[in-house]
């Protein structure tokens, strides 16, 4: 398989990444144009960050697509889009329950709330929008296959060359995806980086992107229902 170089993979996810960001960010800006004190006062709008997360990660999976044609390799070959063995679903299913469970247990009994600011905000505002139904379809599935097929997908081919570069990759694309989420505070971005580690994990000894896409797309929907549970409770 021909494969590109660590840091012309860097740069493909860079492009895609800035390309994707920058072209959603200026759809918003034109939408919200006459009303930009209001998507300045509140960035986590319901509606905007579904909006957000619809036009940027397309056009990021778009762009690195295009990589991978230049290199004249199938796709699902390239990016790992194939079917995991069943016994490593299987683990990575209870994996995944053992560390929700600790993560927020260990929030709890420390005084922190399981549910952040942003993930209160975009669901109460997308609720009172009309927006709750396709911000679910944007943070369950079109934000894990943007993300999978960029991280563990892409960044991990070009960088987990060898079983020997496997964990270093692991770790540098952990911590590059957990900066990515400059929404939530340092616990947030810690929790982040350590399903990371998981789904680093998950990719290297399935050698499947899809099952991290899978898990990813679990671990969101378990953040909502959590969200959920406390608007309702606290409303």
């Amino acid at each position: 398989m021909k494969i590109w170089g660590y840091w012309t993979t860097l740069g493909w996810a860079l492009l895609a990444l800035i390309v994707g960001q920058f072209a959603a960010l200026a759809a918003l800006l034109c939408i919200r144009l006459s009303d930009l004190s209001s998507l300045l006062s509140a960035p986590f709008d319901g509606a905007m960050v579904t909006l957000f997360i619809m036009i940027a990660n397309p056009i990021m999976i778009g762009v690195i697509a295009l990589a991978v044609w230049l290199k004249r390799t199938p796709q699902a070959e390239y990016l790992a889009l194939t079917l995991p063995p069943l016994h490593d679903l299987r683990i990575g299913l209870v994996w995944l329950v053992g560390l929700i469970a600790l993560s927020d247990a260990l929030l709890y009994f420390s005084g922190y709330p399981l549910v952040t600011p942003f993930q209160l905000q975009s669901y109460t505002t997308a609720a009172a929008e009309g927006w709750l139904p396709a911000l679910l379809v944007a943070a369950v599935f079109v934000a894990p296959a943007g993300e999978e097929i960029m991280f563990r997908g892409f960044l991990f081919r070009g960088w987990a060359r060898s079983d020997h570069a496997a964990w270093p990759a692991i770790v540098v694309i952990s911590v590059l995806w957990a900066a990515l989420h400059v929404q939530y505070d340092w616990t947030g971005i810690l929790q982040i980086f350590i399903i990371g580690l998981f789904l680093g994990w998950m990719r290297q000894r399935s050698g499947s992107t899809l099952l991290t896409l899978l898990l990813h797309g679990l671990f969101n929907l378990e953040g909502t229902l959590e969200t959920v549970q406390q608007v309702r409770l606290f409303s």
